[in-house]
């Protein structure tokens, strides 16, 4: 890419456009570790968690405040794809106590199923901007599920940004885990 000679274009392809710029400048890398895979338990209101090793416990990564993307399987269909920053007990508490309140009814998968696995990735290169590379990675994940047939069953919101190669690698990456079940 030739900076000096290239044009700079206008509105949502110039944004595009210098961020690939902003990228190649610092080596744009989204550096994700896992899937951490996780069974859960659950009715309307409450859920249990089960690790690997079979105790109730997260791992220090899931744990951390650092940017994590998390997909809800169900026999093996991918049914919602989120993001936090939030220790994942805390936001799945969130998810599951949610009334209404603001507009927010919580997780639409725990009314319609009693088990599921959680998968999480841990973003370790996070900057102090913090989300929006993870934000970008789930929107993508989310496409690739759509391409794969539809959009994820209990997927309410996703926010689409200009993305990278480098975001695209990293939800090609994820979305071959899941569909592996590794």
């Amino acid at each position: 890419m030739l900076f000096g000679t290239e044009k700079l274009r206008t509105g949502a392809d110039r944004t595009a456009q210098i961020a690939q710029w902003c990228a190649v400048l610092r080596g744009l890398e989204v550096k994700l570790i896992g899937p951490e895979r996780y069974k859960l338990s659950f009715d309307e209101k409450t859920f249990t968690v089960t690790c690997p090793k079979g105790t109730a416990n997260f791992s220090r990564l899931a744990c951390s405040k650092v940017p994590k993307l998390y997909i809800v399987s169900v026999d093996g269909k991918q049914v919602y794809v989120g993001i936090t920053k939030q220790a994942m007990r805390t936001r799945l508490r969130i998810g599951f106590t949610a009334v209404g309140k603001g507009g927010y009814h919580g997780y639409a998968w725990r009314r319609q199923y009693s088990a599921a696995t959680l998968d999480v990735w841990t973003q370790v290169d996070a900057t102090e901007s913090g989300m929006l590379d993870i934000e970008t990675v789930e929107a993508e994940v989310v496409f690739l599920a759509r391409c794969a047939g539809q959009w994820p069953e209990c997927q309410t919101e996703i926010h689409f940004h200009p993305s990278l190669p480098a975001h695209r690698e990293a939800a090609d990456t994820i979305w071959r885990a899941v569909m592996n079940g590794k």
